[in-house]
């Protein structure tokens, strides 16, 4: 492979690597730090969070929650939302127990419901705009597909130029060892002759025959 062309190639995939490593401690790295990622996918919050954004969120206790800070929460079992606390509800029977009265930026009314502390999941703490497309896309069919193919060709991308230099290795060596050894010079810069192989000698048929007439006539 070329030298220019091999830099280049370098380049491309030491980028789409670091968008690859990168997507990956955006998308679950966050965890290792004790944060849970949730795609922002209705425009409930907007201009908070827009449509799309990825939301950041840290465990917080929920008696510390007050009137206006924004929550993530379980609406049922299979949804995730982030609202804002408008009002904070405790039980009659028991005054441990709370819940909140929520509502989105957007919305002109209050949620139906209201949030059990037991279903506070954190407080959002940053957002990454548009990453959650991405994100929402790659978890689930046909973008998991797609994003696992996309990594083995990036794989396939980064040792492609070290094949092709395995290659060129191999004909390098076989030249090498077709190539004649100098000869070996004496102190006055002559070639020094090489000595010739010992070579086992072995009797002739007329030396043998000499040999048998020799010993008849005797």
């Amino acid at each position: 492979m070329n030298k220019t062309v091999k830099k280049i190639w370098n380049i491309l995939t030491t980028v789409l690597v670091g968008l690859v490593v990168l997507l990956a401690l955006l998308l679950v790295g966050a965890r290792v730090v004790g944060l849970q990622v949730f795609s922002v996918l209705s425009g409930s919050m907007e201009p908070t969070y827009h449509t799309g954004s990825l939301i950041y969120v840290k465990k917080v206790d929920p008696y510390t929650i007050q009137p206006g800070q924004a929550i993530t929460f379980m609406l049922d079992e299979n949804t995730v939302a982030t609202h804002r606390v408008v009002g904070i509800v405790q039980d009659e029977t028991d005054p441990s127990v709370i819940r909140f009265r929520t509502k989105g930026d957007a919305n002109e009314a209050e949620d139906g419901g209201l949030v059990h502390y037991k279903n506070v999941l954190g407080e959002p703490v940053f957002t990454i705009p548009y990453l959650g497309y991405v994100a929402n896309y790659i978890q689930n069919p046909p973008g998991l597909y797609i994003s696992l193919a996309a990594g083995a060709v990036i794989l396939m991308l980064v040792f492609i130029p070290d094949l092709f230099d395995d290659g060129k290795g191999k004909k390098k060596r076989k030249k090498k060892k077709k190539k004649k050894r100098k000869p070996q010079l004496d102190e006055n810069g002559n070639p020094i002759p090489r000595q010739p192989k010992p070579q086992n000698s072995f009797p002739s048929d007329e030396s043998l025959k000499n040999k048998e007439k020799q010993k008849q006539e005797l």
